[in-house]
């Protein structure tokens, strides 16, 4: 089912709603409908799939638990094809459901059952985070005045081995590039914004995800960058993310 088939100006992005429970989908569909999306309801995730590489959504709210595939392994393939913000809507409540679907690609995890304030305030967040969304102008990346990062005027930072290009959302080590997921990229360029000073866990939570979701612990923040890491060291064997124990991580670009 679709809302705004005919687009206009308040029909400014897309949303994918992946539910197979017809009365969740029906209330998310049209709060996403109401707040300007135009709304498209599917009820597996082979469907999902398909409809997400036709219309290249914007955002994408999936449910865990469907018909056909289980939703951990739609996101996989959601990030295959697509760096459309993905929302879980999940009756798995678990913090291990939880740190598996953030580290397979989704940006949030809501837990049902819900209320429809806390829905639109997430959808909310995800649009303020600082990261480009197709047909509309990226957000400007703050950077210290005091940061000694190299910054170039096609927004490339990072140092020699390492290339982070914030505009075209990619990054290159020893000059070959590197496949990251959203999350991942977020937290490279915040690191990388601030050179050499410990950045907390809690500090990455708050300006990465941007939402009010706090996982009963930190960890999926060192899952995240564990994942980071080890793609990082596939092209050069470098370590320039540092743990600092009991504080949080510093990058240091002359580290090897």
């Amino acid at each position: 089912m679709t809302w705004g088939t005919d687009k206009s100006m308040r029909h400014e992005r897309t949303a994918v709603v992946v539910e197979d429970d017809a009365d969740i989908a029906e209330v998310i569909g049209a709060l996403l409908d109401q707040v300007g999306f135009e709304v498209v309801i599917v009820r597996t995730g082979a469907e999902a799939l398909t409809v997400i590489r036709d219309r290249r959504p914007d955002l994408v709210t999936l449910d865990l638990t469907l018909p056909d595939f289980d939703g951990v392994e739609v996101c996989r393939q959601i990030r295959m094809v697509s760096d459309c913000y993905v929302m879980v809507v999940s009756a798995r409540t678990a913090e291990v459901d939880r740190l598996v679907g953030l580290e397979v690609g989704a940006d949030d995890y809501l837990s049902k059952p819900f209320s429809l304030r806390e829905l639109q305030a997430r959808v909310a967040a995800l649009f303020r985070r600082p990261r480009s969304v197709e047909g509309l102008p990226p957000a400007p990346v703050p950077v210290e005045a005091t940061s000694s990062e190299p910054v170039s005027s096609a927004g490339v930072v990072g140092c020699d081995d390492l290339q982070l290009f914030r505009q075209a959302r990619e990054v290159k080590v020893a000059g070959h590039h590197v496949e990251l997921t959203r999350t991942e990229f977020d937290l490279l360029d915040h690191l990388v914004s601030r050179p050499g000073v410990v950045v907390g866990r809690e500090e990455l939570l708050r300006d990465v995800w941007a939402t009010d979701f706090v996982p009963d612990n930190t960890h999926v923040v060192d899952v995240h960058l564990a994942n980071l890491r080890r793609k990082l060291r596939r092209s050069a064997d470098n370590e320039w993310i540092r743990t600092i124990r009991g504080v949080g991580f510093r990058f240091d670009p002359c580290c090897s």
